[in-house]
């Protein structure tokens, strides 16, 4: 499949894209509740109008064009518009608190930055003092922009007004030219990493970076150019980006932009797209939906709920095709009495695949998910390999494991390691250029061509299992290695848990902080009758901990005993990105909530 792929930049494949299938749909956005189509032909014209627009304000090749919004075809236009151009697009967290926007604005060295609206450009305006290079910012949702002084207004340009600048310049032939230069090893996109341990680092990522790990994505997953897909995980995230932009242009699949992210479940139900992307957490949420759907109703049909589960559960890993006369009518049955209706709930009836990746998940929401009838595979990579570069086999998924490695990519598992497994180490045209302003990262990443993961990993029976993050590994008082991951994402399989913290490193028990599924046990204690004001008065009611407590006596018999969590703490507040204990990915910032709940950790050993 690789030599399929045309010796092109992404910028030069959708010139291509546009010659190849002008009319055909490449993205649909939803405003004011209709869904507007955009065919390849406009998608490549307006980003090639908004690039010669950035070059009008100044932007050269090389340089670093700035975008802080959720995702909408505004993002990749100006991404699109920035790569036609020859100029580099960093991606900057819409939920960043100013200081982290003032960072990544500043480090990266942005001239340009385009802000959705008034809320992302006052972080941007906050912070003007530190960004010297900052030249200009572009706003693209101008209603009920508020007046600037004079002196800021002149910094201040709307998306629209970039367009026409560009239209008028006559983009095509300064656009043509800035192509025929544009190089594979260029440099076409920047994404900062979480920075869970420490400031967040900026990976550079080329165009064969993103080439590289197109054929692997395309064939592990069964995509095709019919493929739709619904876009809302932040597109400053690998992730997002490799099923947004890297593949639908290459592939020339749709994407569909929702309203919002807080609308994704109404989208879905109106694209029901054939491949969807969840991060654990939306996983998590929509497991704790279904519970909370069958909460409400009656109690016939939660029997046959239940019992839909039980009898498809034996089939949540056996490939279809092995599948006996009487397992296909069992599961035909339950899908036309029960999963049917559920999966129209969520969305994904159509769904030929459907990921889960960026994070570890319990087994169980992945088991769980699949008795549903959806095709939910486990997939791993980092920002550092261009995003996906293991994948379960859609024939065959063993549950807890992140399949084995896609076409492409080389792996070697580093030697020395304990029981537990050793270093995850990979090479291939995906791995990135190196972090920017940082050298000594860089080298640290790349060793003799191979880049080092940080992920500790054992290979069974030709499918990786990710044990854990080499540095999260925990020794006991008694000498015993844990992984906290494993503890923790098997606590987060119950719907009642939302965040599970474990504390291990040099305890004689393993304890835990726990953060409860506030909607889930909410309407648990409404049907308890249990009486609540507030997150906190919910979470210390005695029948709350008691509750907290039956599920993590489940979660302890799934593990070794070394592992089983003896005595919890209930966090009487949820986790906050602005109070620096997760990321804008929400991963748990661990030393930063070791240090907040000091006291708490204490009193668990006391």
């Amino acid at each position: 499949m690789a030599h399929a792929l045309p010796e092109l930049t992404l910028p030069q494949m959708l010139r291509e894209r546009a010659r190849r299938d002008a009319a055909r749909v490449a993205i649909r956005q939803k405003d004011y509740g209709i869904w507007k189509p955009y065919t390849w032909a406009q998608y490549h014209l307006r980003a090639c109008h908004f690039g010669q627009g950035l070059a009008a304000l100044g932007v050269a090749a090389g340089g670093h064009v700035g975008v802080i919004s959720e995702n909408r075809i505004e993002w990749v236009l100006a991404q699109m518009g920035a790569g036609l151009i020859g100029a580099i697009t960093v991606g900057v967290y819409p939920t960043s608190p100013t200081p982290e926007v003032a960072y990544v604005v500043g480090h990266a060295d942005i001239e340009v930055v385009v802000c959705e609206d008034q809320e992302q450009t006052d972080k941007v305006l906050a912070a003007l003092p530190e960004l010297p290079r900052l030249k200009k910012i572009i706003v693209v949702e101008t209603k009920g922009l508020r007046s600037f002084a004079p002196e800021v207004r002149a910094l201040i340009a709307t998306f629209d007004e970039v367009e026409r600048l560009g239209a008028q310049t006559g983009a095509g032939a300064a656009i043509d030219a800035a192509l025929a230069r544009q190089s594979l090893d260029d440099i076409g996109l920047m994404i900062y990493t979480s920075g869970s341990t420490g400031k967040p680092k900026g990976a550079m990522i080329s165009w064969r970076n993103m080439r590289g790990v197109v054929p692997g994505i395309v064939e592990r997953l069964g995509l095709s150019h019919e493929t739709t897909h619904l876009s809302y995980l932040p597109l400053c995230h690998v992730a997002e980006q490799m099923l947004t932009t890297f593949v639908p242009v290459y592939l020339g699949s749709q994407v569909n932009f929702g309203e919002s992210i807080r609308t994704v479940q109404e989208d879905l139900r109106e694209v029901a797209p054939t491949m969807f992307l969840g991060v654990p957490r939306i996983w998590e949420k929509l497991h704790a939906a279904i519970s909370i759907k069958m909460q409400e109703t009656g109690r016939l049909r939660r029997r046959l709920f239940e019992r839909a589960l039980r009898a498809c559960a034996p089939l949540a890993e056996k490939p279809r095709r092995d599948w006996s006369a009487l397992e296909r009518l069992t599961y035909a049955l339950s899908y036309w009495t029960v999963l049917r209706a559920l999966q129209n709930f969520i969305g994904l009836r159509r769904a030929q695949v459907a990921l889960t990746g960026a994070a570890p998940i319990a087994p169980a929401v992945v088991r769980f998910f699949r008795t549903l009838g959806v095709p939910l595979v486990e997939v791993y990579g980092l920002t550092e390999s261009t995003g996906m570069v293991t994948g379960h086999l859609r024939d065959r998924v063993v549950v807890g494991t992140v399949g084995p490695v896609i076409q492409g990519v080389q792996y070697r598992i580093a030697p020395g390691g304990d029981a537990l497994g050793g270093e995850l180490q990979l090479k291939g045209e995906m791995v990135f250029a190196g972090y920017y302003k940082n050298p000594e990262a860089t080298a640290q990443a790349i060793r003799d061509g191979w880049l080092h993961t940080g992920d500790v990993v054992r290979e069974e029976g030709g499918q990786i299992r990710i044990v854990d993050r080499l540095k999260d590994i925990m020794i006991t008082a008694g000498g015993k290695n844990l992984t906290p991951s494993e503890i923790e994402n098997t606590m987060k399989g119950s719907p009642y848990i939302k965040e599970c913290i474990v504390v291990a490193e040099g305890r004689k028990f393993v304890g835990a902080l726990v953060q409860i599924e506030s909607e889930t046990v909410g309407k648990w204690a409404e049907a308890q009758r249990i009486p609540f004001t507030h997150f906190r008065s919910l979470v210390e009611h005695p029948q709350v901990r008691a509750l907290i407590d039956g599920e993590i006596r489940k979660g302890n018999a799934q593990l070794a005993d070394v592992a089983h969590i003896r005595r919890f703490h209930l966090l009487t507040k949820e986790l906050d990105h602005d109070d620096g204990e997760v990321t804008a990915t929400m991963k748990v910032r661990r030393a930063s909530i070791y240090q907040t709940y000091a006291a708490e950790i204490e009193a668990l050993y006391a």
